[in-house]
C-alpha cells in the first residue's frame, strides 16, 4: 500500500536517525510479506541495541511511529494491531455438513439499504462479552480499543467511513466508555483524529457532514439515574484538571452498569437508527437462499450415496 500523508512535521536529528533505522526494519518485514506490531518493532530495536529496554523508550517509539505514518514516511499497512487466534482447518463428513456449518456465517449485506452505517466502539475489553452478541445480531463492526484508539484502528476506521460516504451513507459510531478524565477525552480523540484522516488526505470528506460519534454510555444522566459506585478521579491523568473543573473529583466506570441495562441502551439506539422492515427483509432473503443451497446439498449427498452403492455392486 502506498504511503499516505495527512500532516507535516520536522523531526530532530536524533529522531531522524531512529526513524531511518525503523524504516529499515519495517522494510525487512515487508520484503517477507510480514506485518509488524508496535511491540515487535520495539523489541527488534532493543535486540539490535538501537534503543534501551525501557518503558519511556517504548512510549517514545509509539509517538515517533505514529507521527511517521501520518507524515507519509511509513506505510500504514506495515504496522497492525492484532490478537492472534489459532486458525483451524474445517473438516466435514459430507457436503450437507459443510452447508450446515456455512449457515452460521452466511450474510447478505444487511445495511446496504439502510440510511446509516453503524459501528460499535468501546474502550473496555471487559465489555466484549456483553457487546459482541449485539454486534453479531445486527451485523455491526465491533471494535475494542483497550483505552485510546490506536493509529491503526483509526486509519482502518477512516477507510470504512470513506467507503460508506462514497455509498452516500451517514456514519454513526456508537461509543461506550468510562465517565472519567480519559473516558471523556477519548470521544474528542476519536473525532479529532478521524477528522484529520478524512479532511487532510488526497480527497476531502467532511466529518461534520457525514459522521457522528454517539456516547451511548456512560453519561452524566446515566450516573444520576443508575447511581453506579463512584471513584476519585485520577489526579495523575493529564486531563484531570479540566475534568475536575467540569464534573468535580469523582469518576464512574461503565462496567458498573448492569449488563441488561447496557444491552438495552445499545439496542434501543440501534433500533432508533435502523429501518427494521428493510432489515428483516434481508434476513428473510438469507433464509430463502440457504434453503435453496440446502436442497442442492441434499441432492448431492443422495447422488453420492447412489453412486457409491452402484460402484460396490
Amino acid at each position: 500500500m502506498a504511503k499516505e500523508q495527512f500532516r507535516e512535521k520536522r523531526f530532530g536529528a536524533e529522531k531522524e536517525i531512529l526513524l531511518h533505522k525503523i524504516k529499515l526494519i519495517v522494510q525487512e518485514y515487508q520484503n517477507q510479506d510480514i506485518k509488524l506490531t508496535l511491540r515487535q518493532l520495539y523489541y527488534q530495536l532493543v535486540a539490535r541495541d538501537i534503543i534501551p529496554n525501557e518503558v519511556k523508550e517504548y512510549q517514545k517509539l509509539s509517538g515517533i511511529l505514529t507521527d511517521a505514518r501520518y507524515c507519509g514516511l511509513v506505510d500504514w499497512s506495515a504496522i497492525e494491531d492484532r490478537i492472534r487466534v489459532p486458525e483451524m482447518h474445517g473438516e466435514w463428513d459430507n457436503v450437507l455438513d459443510l452447508i450446515q456449518s456455512a449457515k452460521a456465517s452466511y450474510r447478505l449485506p444487511r445495511w446496504k439499504e439502510q440510511e446509516f452505517y453503524l459501528e460499535l466502539f468501546t474502550e473496555k475489553d471487559a465489555l466484549s462479552s456483553v457487546l459482541q452478541p449485539i454486534a453479531d445480531r445486527f451485523h455491526i463492526h465491533f471494535c475494542v480499543n483497550r483505552g485510546y484508539t490506536s493509529a491503526s484502528s483509526i486509519y482502518d476506521l477512516s477507510k470504512r467511513v470513506i467507503e460508506q460516504i462514497q455509498n452516500e451513507k451517514k456514519v454513526k459510531i456508537l461509543y461506550l466508555g468510562d465517565f472519567d478524565p480519559s473516558g471523556q477525552d477519548m470521544l474528542r480523540d476519536i473525532r479529532d483524529r478521524l477528522t484529520e484522516l478524512l479532511e487532510q488526505g488526497d480527497e476531502y470528506y467532511s466529518f461534520e457532514e457525514n459522521v457522528e460519534v454517539i456516547p451511548i454510555a456512560l453519561t452524566m444522566a446515566q450516573v444520576k439515574q443508575y447511581n453506579p459506585p463512584e471513584n476519585p478521579a485520577k489526579l495523575s491523568d493529564p486531563r484531570a484538571k479540566w475534568y475536575i473543573r467540569e464534573y468535580g473529583n469523582k469518576s464512574w466506570e461503565v462496567d458498573a452498569l448492569r449488563p441488561e441495562v447496557m444491552i438495552k441502551l445499545v439496542e434501543n439506539t440501534i433500533l432508533e437508527l435502523i429501518d427494521i422492515d428493510k432489515y428483516n427483509a434481508v434476513i428473510k432473503q438469507e433464509k430463502k437462499d440457504m434453503g435453496i443451497v440446502e436442497d442442492f446439498a441434499e441432492k448431492l449427498v443422495k447422488k453420492g450415496g447412489k453412486e457409491n452403492a452402484t460402484a460396490k455392486t
